[in-house]
């Protein structure tokens, strides 16, 4: 983590001159607040398959990390993400400009 709190930047993302970022996500006085780069993909489902990529990575991290075992970290994000899907914790609020 760079000392400023934010999380550095894949190599791979300094190095290719197209690269963008889609997504940042803080957990700030006791929720989520995000910024959103929406413009990119006409299809909304497009995030679909970001955010499963997104779950793949958090389940290997688990694993490099812990030793847990992916598959389950993977059905644990997706039954939580689901859960929340169905019947939110949260009502999202805010603006896009």
């Amino acid at each position: 983590m760079a000392p400023s709190g934010e999380l550095l930047i894949p190599p791979a993302a300094q190095e290719d001159e197209r690269a963008t970022e889609m997504v940042r996500a803080w957990v700030a006085n006791k929720a989520l607040h995000c910024t959103l780069r929406i413009g990119v993909w006409k299809d909304p489902g497009a995030w679909g398959i970001l955010l499963a990529d997104l779950a793949r990575h958090v389940a290997n991290a688990h694993h490099e990390e812990e030793g847990r075992n992916v598959e389950e970290c993977l059905a644990q994000v997706r039954r939580a993400f689901d859960a929340e899907l169905d019947a939110p914790s949260d009502t999202p609020s805010g603006r896009f400009s």
